[in-house]
């Protein structure tokens, strides 16, 4: 098969024609070609939920939220917990790697789950519910014999987390610092120790549920975006995170900044009353909180965090290394992420106003 239109390379948009199968072929330059761009698959490694669903509620829930976000251009996903009792953890944790064996009819590739919780500080919960414990070597392990854990969120000041950082590096599972009150000196030494353990380092909701930068406290932040290696996520919905805070954090982190939904079961419903991890939450104006006024996750969706980076000023190219190339990366998902012979045919094709009109996963159009 074919397509042309103007396709979004990682470095500049050429007006192309783009042959594919399962997997992307020949890209021929073209005088012209229709008035349409063609982008990566979007890779959303951090998402609760949408559309009525949320990770926590099984496999039929992950299939409809994983479907909603599709419709987003979302093509790889990794579906997210929350901090819950350790059994429904594990209840979710295994409904996902149900999903991973046996795929979603016309949906996007479930990668693996982001174990977001119950790893976390109960000082920094931020709209996690308060059911935190050690990452001991016992559920650490659990965890892992599930063969699904992907990235996992830890607060790297809890007691085991130096072994449980150590363990998950080994395991080649993204170590992903959040919800924490660790200083800079802490989230140093927690990103050092992941790398001496061939390990791959990142950040959960870069900015959110830890210390801000201050002139005499660092915080980790400062230690995350001086890090030569280490990634981070962003929830830019420009309510998680100032526009002028995503353009310094993209100035000096660049490929190792990504956009993630950290989307909610009511993402898509509009205003209203909805439920994360057993909490009310309340959405309006596009923003979702708590009863005490903590965020609570967003209502973000992809397609929305990239115009979202336009209107900020970056270019169509950056904005999509944003939602799609460089989560590959972090992931160490090779195969997709950019168009180019040989990878996955997983890609988006967005009118010029950049909204959704078509999603190619595998070479199949699933929108």
């Amino acid at each position: 098969m074919n397509i042309s239109g103007q396709l979004v390379l990682e470095d500049r948009i050429v007006s192309a024609s783009m042959s594919f199968d399962d997997l992307i072929g020949d890209i021929t330059p073209q005088a012209s070609a229709p008035d349409r761009y063609i982008l990566p698959g979007f890779v959303d490694g951090h998402v609760h939920g949408g559309d009525g669903a949320d990770t926590m509620d099984g496999v039929d829930a992950i299939h409809h939220m994983s479907r909603f976000h599709l419709s987003h251009g979302t093509t790889t996903i990794l579906p997210t917990t929350i901090t819950r009792p350790w059994a429904d953890v594990m209840d979710a944790l295994r409904a996902v790697a149900e999903v991973w064996r046996s795929g979603i009819p016309d949906g996007p590739q479930v990668h693996g789950a982001h174990l977001e919780g119950p790893f976390v500080s109960p000082h920094r919960l931020g709209a996690q519910p308060p059911f935190t414990i050690a990452p001991d070597p016992v559920h650490v392990d659990e965890a892992l014999a599930t063969g699904v854990v992907r990235v996992v969120t830890l607060a790297p000041e809890l007691d085991h987390a130096q072994t449980a950082m150590e363990t998950f590096a080994r395991a080649g599972v993204r170590v992903s610092l959040g919800h924490t009150v660790t200083d800079y000196e802490g989230a140093d030494r927690a990103i050092c120790r992941i790398c001496a353990a061939g390990g791959v380092a990142g950040a959960t909701h870069l900015f959110n549920a830890m210390a801000p930068i201050e002139s005499r406290r660092p915080g980790p932040v400062t230690a995350l975006m001086c890090s030569d290696v280490a990634y981070a996520e962003m929830i830019f919905d420009t309510h998680h995170v100032h526009p002028a805070t995503f353009r310094l954090a993209h100035r000096v982190m660049g490929s190792r900044l990504l956009f993630v939904t950290d989307a909610m079961r009511g993402t898509g419903g509009g205003d209203g009353i909805s439920q994360l991890g057993g909490q009310t939450v309340h959405i309006k104006d596009g923003v979702a909180r708590l009863d005490n006024g903590s965020l609570a996750g967003s209502v973000l969706t992809l397609d929305a965090a990239l115009r979202n980076a336009v209107d900020a000023g970056k270019s169509l190219p950056e904005a999509a290394a944003l939602v799609s190339t460089n989560a590959a990366r972090y992931l160490g998902l090779d195969d997709r992420g950019r168009l180019s012979a040989g990878c996955r045919a997983d890609f988006v094709v967005m009118n010029s106003a950049l909204q959704v009109e078509e999603v190619w996963v595998g070479g199949r159009r699933l929108r």
